[in-house]
């Protein structure tokens, strides 16, 4: 399907693009590392060493001064001396130069290999000192986008979804919502890659404003035959840092009065975000014999703040709002009660023989 500006990126590429990219791919690689094994090059092709024979017979074919040795120390190498400037980019992978430093994110929206191709290129084109350099910087310096109890954001729709963008195409999306499931028709503006979470930014056709979707709550997703048009002064990042600050304005809506002990102040810098932790900083007032603070916090609604505060145990007392404290009591008691001497009672009668 060719694209808005005439340009076609088909999805799959044919069996001779594919076959003559990986050929460049090997020859940028020799030209890079000097000399591989067909065992090396394949690995880092994904291939096996048998397609790696062929690729060198072709090389050789099309007078490439390529030579092999044999032997524990031996390898494919190119002559000494002979490079080459063409780097051959194409269409795709100059459309995705924003991912040459995100391998990660890459893999998710289904375009690892075409960027691992791509940091090749770019790092063969390089003259000698930089692409030491460059290598060198690459073991010192590593991005992992997800989060600690994460592996990612990966969603089924994920590469769909950014296809939609690309083409500027209507969709039609089954989405979970907080208030349950509903079915959506979006003109997707643009992704965005936050904490190890995708989100689209898109607007419904007849609303101006656009607003968010958390990719993997995308449940199934149909592409339209309507193509919109993209508002050409719409800036996503710039939208996307608006975003966040209005976010950030609406999230903490109350306020908490509470005690908290030296552990559970340093707790909360651990755990608290920036304007919880700040607000607490400015609040607080002297410490008392023990060494205890009264400040106020900002929460966002009852039911947060008490999973929040209960992380801080007995280092933090909530005075007000009553409502709260209510809440963080009864929980406390039933923990007392659950772990009481003798446990809770049986729900269900142990298995075997009954004993008298």
């Amino acid at each position: 399907m060719p694209c808005r500006d005439g340009r076609t990126t088909p999805l799959t590429a044919s069996v001779s693009e594919v076959r003559a990219s990986r050929l460049l791919s090997v020859l940028l690689l020799l030209q890079s590392h000097g000399r591989l094994t067909a065992a090396q090059l394949a690995e880092r092709l994904s291939v096996s060493p048998r397609t790696i024979y062929r690729d060198v017979e072709s090389l050789h074919a099309a007078g490439i001064p390529l030579y092999g040795e044999a032997g524990h120390a031996g390898g494919y190498q190119l002559v000494d001396g002979w490079r080459t400037r063409l780097t051959g980019l194409t269409a795709d992978e100059a459309d995705r130069l924003f991912l040459a430093g995100l391998p990660g994110p890459a893999d998710e929206l289904g375009d690892g290999d075409v960027v691992a191709a791509l940091q090749r290129k770019l790092h063969a084109a390089l003259p000698e000192p930089l692409r030491d350099r460059a290598t060198q910087l690459s073991q010192r310096f590593h991005l992992d986008t997800p989060g600690w109890y994460a592996d990612g954001d990966a969603s089924p729709e994920l590469a769909r979804t950014a296809e939609a963008v690309w083409r500027q195409q209507r969709v039609e999306v089954r989405y979970r919502g907080w208030r349950g499931e509903v079915t959506r028709v979006l003109e997707p503006y643009g992704l965005v890659l936050k904490g190890g979470r995708w989100y689209v930014v898109a607007t419904r056709p007849g609303r101006a404003e656009p607003a968010t979707y958390r990719v993997n709550q995308i449940l199934a997703l149909t592409p339209l035959a309507e193509e919109f048009d993209r508002p050409a002064d719409f800036d996503l990042p710039a939208w996307w840092r608006e975003h966040v600050v209005r976010f950030r304005a609406r999230l903490h809506r109350d306020e908490a009065t509470v005690r908290l002990s030296p552990a559970g102040r340093e707790r909360l810098r651990e755990i608290g975000s920036d304007p919880v932790v700040s607000a607490v900083d400015a609040s607080a007032g002297p410490p008392d014999a023990r060494g205890w603070v009264t400040a106020v916090l900002p929460i966002e609604s009852l039911t947060h703040a008490h999973g929040d505060l209960l992380r801080l145990g007995a280092d933090v007392e909530v005075l007000t709002p009553v409502a709260l404290r209510e809440r963080l009591a009864a929980t406390a008691a039933g923990l007392a009660a659950l772990y009481a001497p003798g446990g809770p009672p049986a729900l269900h009668a142990p298995d075997g023989p009954s004993t008298r």
